[in-house]
Formats: structure tokens, sequence, C-alpha cells
């Protein structure tokens, strides 16, 4: 079955969990390697879906849901091998915002709306177009959403009592600078040894996973000594040992239309950071990952998560790799992976209840530190100034106005500063007979002017063309322009061509268009602009119009080509 084949990826429309077991078979050997890898990464994301749903403004079960609904489906139904998925930092600051601003039900609403623009991103084969967000933007918002993980823990890290946290960044830290004498030490000390355990693990046993050694081991000396600190079960009365009942969200169109920027901003971070790990599993690996099913999964694991309590998810880099390293087969581990957490919730939810909150603080400042990347942040400020702006911006917009703001910022601003640098790479150029790209064959006769289009003939130079052409202090009998090397052309140059034409029809010049290309010819025959010239005026090479512009000069030009009366102005065309 091949769904909406494409000429750039025509490979079956099949989740991996089948293509794995139908390439390579199935055994107990297979079995073992997935089981010891899915216990392994469920351990791991224990502590990790609970960090992200209190980071969220979410009660700890909606991460724990959200790892054993989405990561059973995005393995069952993806279209990497390996992946992980589930809550992660990414969605940390949106998923906050909406239910500051909205309350768990918008946010179910978001997530519903996100989930089917992943299931059309998938079915129609956007899978490549999302890898295309720049580079600067990624990292300008990945940055400034680890600022904004870090800053949100501060509170919980050194029990400071304050109601709620303010949302906005600098608001935060004006409020943890105005409770800062009511530091808890207690906690801070609880905070203190996660963070040491987690680090030290990372150092001398790295196979080990840090953060369950960092919370259980916060937890035992909380609970032994009896320390005053805020845990699960004191803030949120524990977890449930049960999955939720199906709710649906109030559905509105006022809604969602409110709604629907944040819904756009899950589905493209849920989309980026999903191929994203995909891309570091096969680098890992050597495999190839199917983009269009996976962000098809994607859709289908968000629909599926809140539907059943949970918040947006998508695939996790660090429990994918942790997934890969610990010997994982197929998807199937994954799957295991959300059956321990389930059960972890139907026989030990109790357990959570001692768990203090300082020690996911400690999970999250170290999250937040992987996170940022200072290093590549740091390595792309001596890259050119224009991608140091662009992640510049991204990254203060995220920190100090709104991530949704943000991406589409930062993807408008280097688009159009990629726009003008493919304007500068395009070069428009009076042709002479010395330079390097004239033909030998035929000369070139007076009243005769070449230009040639050297690179891409778009809207960001059909305007220099036009200015560069009507400089010209007097009029040639004959204009050549010559597409040399112009691998496309879009409507705007089109429209540029036939205010050319039309200025030559009236100075009683011929416009003729010479080395023209399959894919050139193709446009102006889509819009009628061969029919507008002269099917006779555009040549496939430039010394055939050399040869009809001698013609056109010479003492008899009627009978070189078909006349061209001076039409009106075409459509398409501009003053």
């Amino acid at each position: 079955m091949n769904l909406l084949p494409s000429r750039k990826d025509d490979r079956p429309f099949l989740p991996a969990s089948i293509t794995t077991i139908a390439t390579h078979g199935y055994g107990v050997g297979p079995f073992t390697r997935d089981l010891m890898a899915g216990l392994t990464v469920g351990v791991v994301a224990l502590p990790l879906a609970m960090a992200f749903a209190i980071a969220s403004g979410a009660s700890p079960e909606r991460g724990l849901f959200t790892s054993i609904v989405a990561g059973f489906i995005l393995s069952a139904l993806g279209g990497s091998r390996f992946q992980i998925g589930g809550p992660t930092g990414a969605f940390v600051v949106i998923i906050y915002s909406i239910i500051f601003k909205h309350g768990y039900d918008g946010l179910v609403l978001t997530t519903l709306m996100a989930g089917v623009l992943l299931l059309i991103f998938g079915f129609f084969r956007f899978g490549a177009l999302i890898k295309y967000i720049p580079y600067p933007v990624t990292t300008g918002f990945t940055a400034g959403i680890a600022v904004l993980i870090f800053s949100s823990q501060m509170k919980d890290f050194f029990g400071l009592t304050m109601a709620d946290v303010p949302p906005q960044f600098a608001d935060k830290w004006t409020a943890y600078f105005q409770h800062a004498n009511t530091i808890n030490m207690q906690t801070l000390l609880v905070a203190g040894l996660g963070l040491g355990a987690i680090l030290a693990i990372r150092k001398y046993k790295p196979r080990i996973p840090g953060p369950v050694v960092g919370v259980v081991l916060a937890s035992l000396v909380a609970y032994i000594f009896g320390l005053n600190v805020e845990t699960i079960g004191s803030r949120f009365g524990g977890i449930p040992s049960t999955m939720p009942d199906i709710v649906l969200p109030e559905v509105t169109f006022a809604r969602l239309q409110t709604l629907l920027p944040e819904a756009l901003t899950i589905a493209l971070l849920a989309g980026i950071e999903s191929l994203l790990s995909c891309v570091v599993a096969d680098g890992m690996t050597g495999e190839k990952h199917n983009s269009n099913v996976e962000l098809s999964a994607q859709g289908a694991a968000n629909i599926c998560s809140v539907l059943c309590g949970g918040i947006p998810a998508t695939g996790a880099i660090a429990r994918t790799v942790t997934n890969i390293r610990a010997g994982a087969f197929s998807p199937i581990a994954g799957i295991i992976h959300a059956a321990v957490l389930l059960a972890f919730v139907l026989l030990l939810a109790n357990l959570a209840s001692y768990i203090p909150l300082a020690s996911l603080a400690a999970v999250l400042v170290v999250v937040a530190w992987d996170m940022s990347e200072a290093r590549k942040f740091l390595r792309l400020m001596r890259a050119p100034k224009s991608n140091v702006a662009v992640m510049c911006l991204t990254f203060g917009i995220t920190v100090f106005m709104d991530l949704t703001v943000a991406v589409g910022v930062g993807v408008v601003m280097a688009s159009l500063l990629f726009m003008r640098r493919m304007s500068e790479v395009t070069s428009i150029d009076a042709e002479e007979e010395d330079t390097e790209t004239w033909s030998n064959e035929v000369p070139l006769p007076d009243g005769v002017q070449v230009y040639t289009i050297d690179g891409p003939f778009f809207f960001g130079v059909a305007d220099r063309f036009q200015s560069i052409l009507a400089a010209m202090q007097k009029p040639s009998k004959v204009f050549i322009v010559r597409f040399h090397q112009v691998p496309f052309l879009d409507s705007t140059a089109i429209n540029a061509l036939e205010s050319v034409h039309h200025r030559c029809q009236i100075n009683g010049s011929t416009l003729l268009l010479a080395d023209v290309g399959p894919s050139a010819r193709g446009m102006m025959e889509r819009l009628g602009v061969d029919l507008r010239v002269g099917t006779d005026h555009i040549f496939t090479s430039l010394d055939d119009a050399l040869k009809a512009a001698h013609c056109l000069v010479g003492p008899d030009p009627t009978n070189c080509l078909p006349q061209q009366p001076i039409a009106a102005r075409p459509a398409l065309c501009e003053e």
C-alpha cells in the first residue's frame, strides 16, 4: 500500500513496527533485547514524565498518562525503529501558558487541533518540509525554552513560600527576589543532593540513569530524616492508581479561533523535535526513518494523549538515545516502556507521594542545561551576522514575550534574509563580446544589447531587473535577455519580463529571449508569456538569438520575425 506517492519518498506508508519485523524477523533474542531496553527506558521516563507535567502547570499523573498513551501509539504507529515518545521540555512553556490562560480544558482542545494538523502534515507528506526550519531559529527558541524551564524551577528548588509563579520571565524573577527571605534550607539541601547525585552519576557511571538515582536518593533522605519539604503527596494528594476516563472538551468556533496559533505552535514543535530525534537515532544506528509516517503517528498520539488525561507529546531525544544504548531491536521496546509506566500507575502509585518536588526541580535544572546546548549557542555567535541576528531575536522573544511569536518571527526573518542572499547570488549583467560566457560563433551587431541573468529569477530579483533596463539612456533596437543558468523563475519575474516587453514595444525595440531552458519555457507557457512575447522570439541558444538580431538590425528586418503589434497591457503586468 502506498498512499499519495511522491517522487522524493515512495516508501510504503507503514509504521516501523511492521516494516522492522517484516524485514528483520522477530524471535526470542530480539524480544529479550526489547524487554531489557523497555524496562530501562521505562525507569528513566518515570521521573521525567512527572517533572515535565509539574513544570507545565499540570498534575504529575498527567505526565505519566502521556508517556503511557502517547508512548505506546508512537512506538506502535511511528516511522522510526527506536523512537520513544512522551512529554518533553520543548512543550513546558507553551503548555504552562495555555493552562494559565484557558485551563486544562483549553489545553485539550488546543492539542486536539495540533493532532489534526500533524495528521494532515503526515498524510500530505510534509515531513521533509518541517526539516527546513532554519537552524538559528531552532537553536534560539530551544535555548530560550531552556532558560524558561530553569527559571520556572526556582520556587521548588529553593522551597520559596509564595503564591503561584507568574508566567512571564521578568515577573518570575522579580517575585523570586521579593521572596528570597523565605528560602527553605531543608528543601535546598534535598535539591542540592538530588542535583549532585545526577551530576556525579553522569560523570562516573553514565550508563546508570542519573535522574532516577537523584530522585530516589533525595526521597529516601527526606523520608528517613523527616525533612520539612513539599512532596507530590502534600501538593497534589498523590497519584491515582487507575487510568482516567475519556473526557471531551468544550468546542466552540470562538475557542477554535483563539487557540489556533497555540495549536500550530504545538504541531510545529512536535514535528520538529520528533523528526530531530529520529535523525539522531538514524545517525546512531544507520537506519532511516519515515518522516511522514512519524508525523501521522504524532498526530494520533497527541489526540489520544489528551483525551486520556495527558498533555502534548513528541519524540524524546534523551529517552530515544537511552533506548538505543540499552540494545533495543524494534519499536516493541517503546511499547514495553509504556507498559512499565502503566504497571507503576496501577501497582506502585502510592510511592510517588513521597517524592520531594525539590528533587524533580533538580532533574529539570539538568534538563534545562542540556536543552540550552550552550556550546552550540556560543559557537553560532561566530556565524554570519544575519544568523546571529535571527538566533538572538528568536531567543529574546521566546524568553521575554511568547514562544508562538518567537517561532513565527524567527522563521519570517530567516526567510527574508535568505531571500536577500538569494537575490545577491543572482547577477544581471550587460554582455560584451570579450566576456567569458560569450558565444564565439556569432558576433554582437551594433544596436543590439545583451543582458544575462545568472541565477534564480524570482521576486527578489525582478525589481532589480526592471530598474537596470529602465536606467539605460538610449534604448537599443534589439534587447536580448539571456537566461544563463536560471534554474527557475516565478510569477513576479514573469511580470517583470512582460513589463520590459511592453516597454520595448512602445520604444520600437524588439525583445528576444535566449538560452531558455525547459523549466523556464514551461513556466512561460503556463502563464501565456510565450504568446505575448512571441514564440519565434524565444530561443534555446544565444547564437540563434544573435542570428535573428543580425537580421533585425539589417537593411530588411521585415522578414526576420513575425511583427509584434503594440498590445494592451497584459493583466499580469504592473506599472
